[in-house]
């Protein structure tokens, strides 16, 4: 009995040891232009930990040196496809999820009021200005985002429709708007969330001015 006390107390030491470099794994996680070998590694390790394994219990299981899984996990040598696999079974998870997790996700961009994109849209006697705020793009478009100025000078407005959710963000001005076959009464401060390819946009304008934010979220 002692002996088995003593190999659990020895186990969880070695795991407290091991947990002790998490701020750098989560700031090595960080690194955007990390080589794919070192993230690769730094996600290993993390699944490893949250479960509570260590190096010799994954290596045993994955017929493995636990010398060879040592350097996965820091980034000094890269697994094949048939490896991961096998690390992934006996970690609970599937290649594909350990593979997205090691996608480079941090991505950040500057739009000087100079690059701003700002289109003008006019017609029946209203007068749309849209200025682009921000765009974010990997392999396909995620979201965009403009504000959104629009002149009360007529009483037929055009109707939009798109892929994805958009939200609304009132920052001037009363409006009534359409969403299908029913109307908002949308105020200052107001938001409104809804689906991109139900037919949508302002029905009447109370008053002469209206400003606000618009976010269309194309991502699934």
């Amino acid at each position: 009995m002692r002996k088995v006390k003593r190999a659990d107390q020895e186990r969880g030491d070695k795991l407290k040891k091991e947990l002790v470099p998490q701020q750098r794994l989560h700031a090595t996680a960080r690194i955007s232009m990390a080589p794919i070998e070192e993230r690769m590694g730094v996600a290993i390790r993390r699944a490893r930990l949250e479960r509570g394994l260590t190096l010799r219990d994954v290596a045993s299981e994955a017929s493995i040196s636990v010398s060879m899984l040592s350097r996965f996990e820091n980034g000094q040598s890269a697994a094949g496809l048939a490896l991961l696999e096998r690390i992934c079974a006996t970690l609970g998870t599937d290649l594909s999820t350990l593979l997205s997790e090691i996608e480079q996700k941090s991505e950040a961009r500057l739009i000087k009021a100079s690059d701003q994109r700002e289109v003008v849209r006019s017609g029946g006697g209203i007068r749309y200005t849209c200025r682009l705020f921000s765009e974010q793009k990997r392999s396909r478009k995620v979201f965009k985002l403009f504000v959104v100025n629009i002149d009360k000078k007529s009483k037929d407005y055009p109707r939009f429709q798109h892929h994805g959710t958009e939200f609304l963000y009132m920052l001037g001005g009363r409006m009534q708007y359409r969403f299908e076959n029913r109307t908002q009464l949308l105020e200052p401060g107001d938001a409104f969330t809804f689906s991109g390819n139900i037919p949508h946009g302002p029905e009447t304008l109370l008053d002469d001015s209206i400003q606000f934010i618009t976010i269309v979220i194309y991502a699934d």
